[in-house]
């Protein structure tokens, strides 16, 4: 079968980046509502968040639970947790074949032919490939999960590009109706209680179990995403954790105007505190925040892991700024009140709030404002924009958008209590004792910052045309109806396939993370090749694209339950780096190169909230496209490098926008096929 050309003049510097792809999350699929999880995609299809599935699959919608009416249920978690079966080893000759498949739309003949020489020799009986397997199946029995810790380490605390715009995803938030400081602390505090009604679901165990398919998830990522923040190592990074335990954190971190506060957000009896107490202690630190000429210490958390690694070491010589230090790693979460965004037009609004969500908008805007070693950052800002950005390594989206969904739901709730007005104490501002050195670190980070906040290239776009209940009655998942898009719109402007990742949940699993579902494929290939192929009907087109999108959903099936291609043959090279021989062969081919060079890296979060995730490229190349499928409408976030002269955002959408819409004009003006 003739192959698509290889992008090899696309294989830019820098390693091939697919490890900070696992923004969203999920099977991929459909869009987990009720009717979905009678289609054949059995309602996972969540492709990011697995979210609507949780809302519908649980007793009840987040935003709707009473946890004080449940009560305690000690241990809870753990039952749970053990009851969940162990991640899978593939087969070896199964991964290898699969692997051959999806390499056939991406790289050439000639190129496939010797890479099937590779296989061959990798795969002989009793040679390097069957004792790497072995490896990882002995691995596999002594572990709770062969991979988890293995992929915390690669993906994320190993991986050394600042987290700002290359591993943390943002997310964007409606616009909120307050235009003013009022409006923005009276939000603020209603977010934070939110927040907190969220936490006594986690700390009770009464969070509802969530179900994908019939069967129940791993709940992990859930009890890693409050209380935590990675600390930067000179090599590799670490996560902490304060969730448990006698020195549980009962604070949360505000910051407004670069200056950093500890804001107790629990009464001495235990009770958390109320809107009304949190927007009085949210005015103190706004009146007492007031000048803006403190060095933004928080620009620091924006740099190279390595840089920072340094800068982190000399910051906590002071014991003033470890005591501060330590205050922000230990809070629950942090909360940023934002200066307004520079005043633009409605139709690139949105897509400037995604680049605030990111990364700030630089050394002169907010990005001082923030810590982005937090797991958690909510941001609003006194224009009304609003949303979060969160570090990725504790967790995959569906936590982080199903705690966004509870929390935006329950913002929307009239006051039910007034609060007594008893006096609370001032919130502790942290101080910091600035050297000359510490200010030429952040110098330093401010001018890279700046550089990367120039080249990243925001598009939010919101497709008006129809959403997923469009593909639904075409009997197609709308996830595999948009991956398909996706694929005609790359396809059309550059002529040829390339790699792309979409995440998968493995959380069925204990422990489970993500694997990749590959949605470029033979069929998506021979699906795109057609679509301007005057010589091709409609009906041989429309009969192409049902059968693209059905391989996408049983590549996204086969994943979710453990038997996708890339952990695989992730966990054989790194056993081969533990056993200490020498790399095999496979590893080293071009082909595997360009397989793991994702030009299109891309995510369906879905969410209830009207809302989207955005994130950066994994590859100078390349693009990040995240999107919410919601009934009638999609959002979608594509970004871009401006460095790059062979893309751009804004391109992407439109070419995107003229793929969804082409598509259902064909399906439309052809009969339904017997696939």
């Amino acid at each position: 079968m003739a192959a698509a050309a290889s992008p090899r003049s696309k294989m830019a510097a820098g390693r091939p980046r697919p490890l900070a792809a696992e923004r969203g999350c999920g099977g991929g699929g459909g869009d987990g509502g009720a009717r979905c999880r009678r289609c054949p995609c059995g309602g996972r299809g969540d492709g990011g968040a697995m979210l609507a599935f949780v809302a519908r699959a649980a007793a009840r919608p987040y935003g709707l639970l009473k946890p004080t009416a449940l009560g305690k249920i000690p241990g809870r978690f753990l039952l749970h947790q053990e009851a969940l079966p162990h991640l899978p080893v593939p087969p070896l000759q199964q991964t290898l074949d699969r692997y051959l498949q999806m390499l056939q739309p991406i790289i050439s003949e000639e190129e496939l032919n010797h890479t099937q020489e590779l296989v061959a020799e990798f795969r002989k009986p009793g040679g390097v490939g069957e004792r790497l397997q072995k490896g990882l199946e002995r691995r596999a029995k002594k572990t709770e999960n062969w991979l988890s810790d293995w992929w915390l380490k690669t993906a994320y605390l190993e991986y050394r590009l600042p987290v700002v715009v290359h591993s943390s995803p943002g997310v964007v938030l409606p616009k909120q109706d307050f235009l003013d400081r009022q409006g923005q602390l009276r939000f603020a505090a209603k977010l934070i209680e939110g927040i907190l009604d969220f936490k006594t679901m986690i700390d009770n165990e009464t969070l509802p179990v969530e179900y994908m398919g019939g069967k129940p998830l791993c709940m992990n990522q859930y009890y890693q995403i409050l209380s935590s923040c990675r600390i930067p190592g000179p090599k590799r990074d670490s996560i902490v954790n304060y969730a448990k335990g006698k020195k549980q954190s009962r604070h949360i971190t505000v910051v407004h105007n670069f200056q950093f506060f500890e804001l107790d957000v629990y009464n001495s009896d235990g009770s958390p505190l109320t809107t009304d107490q949190l927007f009085i202690q949210l005015e103190k630190i706004w009146n007492t925040s007031l000048q803006t000429n403190k060095e933004p210490i928080g620009i620091l958390t924006t740099n190279h892991r390595n840089s920072w690694a340094k800068a982190y070491n000399n910051l906590l010589k002071d014991k003033t700024n470890k005591e501060s230090v330590r205050t922000i790693e230990k809070s629950i979460c942090t909360v940023c009140l934002d200066a307004p965004m520079p005043r633009v037009s409605e139709d690139i609004y949105k897509s400037r709030v995604a680049a605030q969500m990111l990364h700030g908008g630089g050394s002169r805007w907010n990005s001082g404002n923030r810590w982005f070693d937090k797991t958690l950052q909510f941001i609003i800002a006194e224009d009304g924009s609003c949303g979060l950005v969160y570090e990725h390594a504790p967790s995959e989206g569906p936590p982080i958008v199903a705690l966004l969904d509870h929390i935006v739901e329950y913002t929307k709730k009239p006051e039910l209590v007034r609060s007594p007005m008893i006096p609370l104490p001032m919130p502790k501002k942290l101080r910091f004792n600035i050297t000359p050195e510490i200010k030429n670190d952040i110098e330093k980070a401010k001018q890279n910052l700046n550089i990367m906040v120039e080249d990243l290239d925001v598009k939010v776009m919101v497709f008006h045309q129809f959403g997923k209940t469009f593909p639904k009655s075409e009997k197609i998942s709308p996830d595999a109806f948009i991956q398909l898009a996706l694929q005609l719109a790359y396809y059309r402007m550059y002529g040829h396939a390339c790699a792309t990742y979409e995440s998968a949940s493995l959380r069925m699993f204990r422990l489970g993370r993500t694997d990749t579902i590959r949605s470029t494929s033979v069929d998506s290939l021979k699906f795109v090749q057609s679509m301007d192929d005057p010589d091709k009907s409609d009906q041989e087109k429309a009969d192409l694209l049902r059968r693209a999108t059905q391989a996408h959903r049983e590549y996204t099936d086969m994943a979710i339950r453990g038997n996708a291609i890339d952990r695989h043959l992730l966990g054989l090279k790194l056993q081969a780096i533990e056993d200490l021989v020498s790399m095999p062969e496979l590893f080293m081919d071009t082909a595997y190169a360009v397989a793991m060079h994702f030009n299109l890296s891309t995510s369906q979060v879905p969410a209830k909230t009207d809302c989207v995730m955005c994130f950066g490229p994994v590859v100078p190349d390349g693009y990040g496209v995240c999107y919410n499928p919601m009934d009638e409408h999609i959002n979608f976030a594509i970004s871009a490098f401006n460095s790059c002269a062979e893309t751009n955002a804004a391109r992407m959408a439109h070419y995107l926008e003229k793929a969804l819409l082409d598509m259902r004009i064909l399906l439309q003006s052809t009969p339904k096929s017997k696939l």
